[in-house]
């Protein structure tokens, strides 16, 4: 190989090395996960967020990332990856009949629903991203509690 070939390899070596390129070891890793489901009909879909005011999102609007999960044993466990060190709040539901939505009753939800950080919910402990959110600044693992009414 002549020189002049050898020069641009060794730059762009040298650029690899020194951290030019994206660097995803800055990035962590969320596991959460939800136990005692009524159930194993549907599926659970968590939705997170990660900015004030985005709770309470009723119809899946604000959401920063979102993924459903078949249900095993009474229990679902989703992992969201690649996310960058942050405030996180998660918000759950039994789908149990897979239409992407909380279905209610006359006014209050017939599947499970749930927040971090919070185990029940009523008209005086309503859910929001504050009293919701928990810092991610390594990988972690969070469970969120169903509620159903």
């Amino acid at each position: 190989m002549k020189i002049h070939l050898k020069i641009p390899l060794i730059i762009f070596g040298l650029l690899m090395m020194s951290g030019f390129h994206k660097e995803s070891n800055n990035s962590v890793i969320l596991k959460v996960k939800v136990d005692e489901l009524r159930n194993n009909k549907g599926v659970v879909q968590f939705a997170l967020y990660n900015k004030v005011g985005s709770i309470p999102d009723e119809n899946y609007e604000k959401y920063y990332k979102k993924k459903t999960v078949k249900i095993e044993k009474n229990t679902a466990l989703v992992i969201f990856d690649d996310l960058k060190p942050d405030d996180y709040a998660v918000n759950i539901l039994h789908d149990e009949n897979e239409n992407g939505k909380i279905d209610k009753g006359w006014v209050l939800p017939i599947e499970g629903i749930g927040f971090s950080n919070y185990k029940s919910i009523g008209l005086t402990n309503r859910p929001n991203f504050s009293n919701a959110s928990f810092e991610v600044r390594k990988n972690k693992t969070v469970e969120v509690k169903v509620i159903y009414m």
